[in-house]
């Protein structure tokens, strides 16, 4: 987050846990042992009915008649802030559609053994001048306050020292930026980088959320070239630096910097508190608020007032009419196995922009263009369960929380129990994560695929603990087809994307692909900027 020491996995945005079932103790048989590895969540097939439907084959004329005053397809970040804002302008008859079985999007959580653990987005940030929606939310939950004029954090739930480490010439050293001697040809790549942000900090100004930076044609022109196009003309070429950037970018974004736009490339940093060279000044890392299960912890009080009978879960949403007098939804409900009719006077689609371009039978102008323009990363995330805690053999930096391999495939892992007061598990819970290529996507999804990325999750974590393999118990694996949107060149500058945030009639848009990237603050903003909007008819 804008430094060069810092944590970045984002709040690709948050959930809620799910529970394992359990089985009767007495009757029959015992149960069976637990699969070495598995996947988690729901199928992907509830996604691609929506993809493979027809209007032929869709069952409307049987289908239960539902009614609600707001509906919001989707219950990720931005459909839950959509909620709470309805909720604070005193709309209270809204029902949220969810195509899981848990609220949350890309960040739900799980549990093993009783432990509980995230299925996606483990962290936010502490929140810059600009995030002004999610301090707010901040303050009402209690993990900030405010003393004597001053915004102070509740250090319960920031995350405990040490924070991250990065293995690297055969040992582990502190924070995530490769090691450089003094002197060296990498301090000196790192030290111009640094000016390079802060210059661009300070003559083109960077937000988070982007829209509430004045953007110029000088953004414009960073957003219409490759990440690595722009290094190569700076002259920004030592190896470890680019590593660094490109570890960055895949945790943030999906897609490393021959993917990504320069504007991408340099908000990552100058969003936040800048790239700090060691040494310089401002050099500490950023505070972030983490829990066990991840933002998880963020979404069951975003999910829990509409607990109460307006969050239909298990909701594949195949067509949407928004008609002059009011707005019809038809829905698949997966827990009965039949079809529903609702109509309501407004909708909040906080559904990828694809999705919504496919639900749509009237889209606005400008979002078949915003959908076709945009792609989207698959992601792994893997909770590997482990007999007993991991040896370290190497010299260096203590286990921390968030432990990441130079040259690695993978982002590197969490640990699930960091933020434990235990002084000594006798167990350990980590979360592996994986920005894959789009053309990974076929085998991630593939049911019969679980053993194959336990083997390459194991193997890639057994480098730098080769006791790892002997004391796996069991992995519990999730995917995510099309995690998160990549901010390719010429995606954030598109004005598609613009038009469809300023959309305020009984259709809005909530969702965070508006920004042409995943976070949990351009989610959550959004999301509560499309609840603010919404006229009903």
């Amino acid at each position: 987050m804008g430094q060069g020491a810092s944590v970045r996995r984002r709040s690709w945005l948050v959930g809620v846990a799910g529970a394992a079932a359990g089985s009767l103790v007495g009757c029959g048989p015992p149960p069976a042992a637990p699969p070495i590895a598995q996947w988690v969540g729901a199928s992907p097939l509830r996604g691609h009915r929506l993809r493979d439907a027809t209007a032929a084959q869709a069952p409307t004329a049987d289908a239960v008649p539902r009614q609600a005053g707001v509906l919001v397809i989707g219950a990720g970040v931005a459909g839950l802030a959509a909620a709470r804002a309805l909720a604070r302008r005193g709309i209270h008859d809204v029902q949220l559609l969810e195509l899981e079985d848990a609220p949350g999007g890309n960040s739900r959580a799980h549990a093993i053994d009783g432990q509980r653990c995230p299925l996606g987005a483990h962290y936010l940030p502490l929140p810059g001048r600009d995030a002004i929606d999610v301090a707010e939310l901040l303050h009402e939950l209690g993990l900030l306050r405010s003393e004597l004029g001053r915004t102070v954090a509740d250090e319960r739930h920031l995350c405990h020292s040490p924070q991250e480490r990065l293995f690297i010439d055969g040992g582990w050293h502190d924070g995530l930026l490769p090691p450089a001697a003094d002197g060296s040809a990498t301090l000196a790549q790192y030290r111009r980088f640094e000016a390079a942000t802060t210059r661009a900090q300070r003559e083109l100004g960077f937000a988070m959320p982007t829209h509430r930076a004045r953007w110029s044609s000088a953004h414009e022109q960073l957003d219409r070239r490759r990440f690595v196009d722009w290094l190569d003309a700076e002259g920004l070429t030592d190896v470890r630096l680019r590593w660094y950037l490109d570890y960055a970018c895949r945790d943030d974004y999906g897609a490393g910097l021959h993917t990504v736009s320069a504007w991408a490339g340099l908000h990552y940093f100058a969003s936040r508190h800048g790239f700090h060279a060691p040494g310089s000044d401002g050099g500490e890392r950023d505070a972030v608020f983490t829990w066990p299960e991840g933002n998880a912890w963020l979404v069951e009080r975003l999910a829990r007032p509409f607990v109460d009978g307006r969050l239909q879960l298990g909701r594949t949403v195949w067509r949407v009419d928004v008609q002059r007098r009011s707005v019809t939804a038809w829905c698949w409900d997966e827990a009965r196995a039949r079809a529903e009719r609702w109509t309501a006077r407004a909708v909040v689609l906080a559904a990828p922009l694809f999705v919504a371009a496919r639900l749509l039978t009237a889209p606005p102008p400008g979002l078949i263009e915003a959908a076709t323009l945009q792609r989207h990363a698959p992601w792994l995330v893997a909770n590997v369960a482990l007999k007993s805690p991991l040896l370290d053999r190497v010299p260096g930096a203590p286990p921390a929380w968030d432990n990441v391999r130079f040259d690695s495939p993978s982002l590197g892992y969490v640990d699930a129990a960091h933020q434990s007061l235990r002084a000594a598990p006798d167990r350990a819970l980590i979360t592996a994560y994986w920005a894959l290529p789009a053309g990974e996507r076929g085998s991630l999804l593939a049911e019969s695929s679980a053993d194959m990325w336990s083997r390459r999750v194991v193997d890639d974590l057994a480098v730098a603990h080769p006791d790892l393999p002997a004391k796996v118990a069991r992995i519990d694996l999730m995917r995510y087809g099309h995690a998160m949107s990549i901010p390719r060149p010429g995606v954030r500058s598109h004005p598609a994307l613009a038009a469809l945030a300023r959309l305020n009639g009984p259709l809005v848009f909530a969702h965070a692909d508006l920004a042409g990237y995943s976070v949990f603050e351009e989610a959550f903003t959004h999301g509560t900027r499309a609840g603010a909007s919404l006229r009903l008819l």
